[in-house]
């Protein structure tokens, strides 16, 4: 059976007009169980990881004064949510289900966390809505626990993993991919194992042309032990933040073939949410169903062996 992490209960409070809709993570959750492409059962509230394993990743220094609410003003101001203990504990909480999602993965072929992808958090700062980096913290833990020997990162959130980028960037361990929109945040961008910079205002039958080039090949030539894919669907036409062009049946077919591509090679694969800000939450809350339905689909077909 597929699980499915969730932080829903650990809402930011944000101000009027901010462009995160925190109230995506739990009408998501609603709806697949609405449309019963899950059961309660499925779905689970991960027990906080230590802070060692978040110092896996993260500057041991930098965490602390996170966990203490002592982020400078400036630091905060990056990261673009206002200083809270829900923010650390929301934060806490989708890298201890990503981590769980991991494990979950490499039992039941997939894992689904119905929350991170924050992967402008660097070793020590956060930025872009981003305090802790939670594929980060995962693939450094199976590395650390030896589940895994190579780890390949798909990153096609709008927005470069400039921050899991520039974690991973001495570490052979972990391939970055990031196919991402070129002209848009971070206008200053790090280096991934592989970057895939894309114009404004592509569409669908260009992006995933440019996707199905790149791909298969990093599945074979990297031939990963676990994939982390951060299934962001700010490429979305209608992304308040994102200027690209993808149609919902565009972004589907993103997702349907990062998905099945990894299935046919019985690569464990954990989804990750990423970011979405389209105006009407509607459209934010289908176009993320979209892909975690399609991983439970894909990966619930028939029992998962690992080869």
């Amino acid at each position: 059976m597929i699980r499915l992490s969730t932080s829903e209960k650990y809402r930011i409070e944000l101000p009027e007009g901010h462009k995160f809709p925190m109230q995506k993570y739990e009408l998501i959750r609603q709806q697949l169980e609405y449309e019963g492409a899950i059961k309660p059962e499925q779905v689970f509230h991960p027990e906080f990881i230590t802070d060692e394993v978040i110092e896996l990743a993260h500057c041991p220094l930098y965490w602390a004064r996170a966990k203490q609410n002592q982020l400078s003003d400036r630091e905060i101001r990056r990261i673009g949510f206002p200083r809270s203990e829900v923010l650390v504990q929301r934060s806490l909480s989708s890298a201890s289900g990503t981590v769980q999602c991991a494990r979950n993965a490499l039992e039941d072929g997939c894992g689904i966390n119905l929350a991170g992808g924050t992967h402008h958090a660097f070793f020590d700062k956060g930025e872009g809505f981003c305090l802790l980096n939670d594929v980060a913290i995962a693939a450094r833990w199976l590395l650390a626990q030896k589940l895994v020997k190579k780890v390949l990162v798909v990153d096609l959130d709008v927005h470069q993993g400039n921050g899991t980028a520039s974690i991973f960037a001495a570490d052979p361990a972990v391939f970055t991919f990031s196919m991402h929109c070129k002209d848009n945040y971070p206008y200053q961008k790090e280096v991934s194992d592989l970057d895939v910079e894309i114009p404004a205002f592509t569409d669908d039958v260009t992006y995933l042309d440019l996707l199905h080039q790149y791909l298969p090949r990093l599945y074979e030539e990297i031939n990963p032990d676990i994939v982390f894919y951060v299934a962001g669907v700010d490429v979305l036409q209608t992304d308040r933040l994102g200027r690209l062009n993808l149609s919902l049946q565009g972004c589907r077919e993103r997702d349907k073939w990062v998905i099945s591509q990894a299935k046919i090679r019985r690569i464990p694969l954990v989804i990750v949410m990423g970011g979405g800000y389209s105006p009407l939450l509607n459209t934010v809350v289908k176009a993320h169903c979209n892909t975690f339905k399609l991983g439970l689909e894909i990966y619930g077909q028939e029992k998962f062996f690992r080869n």
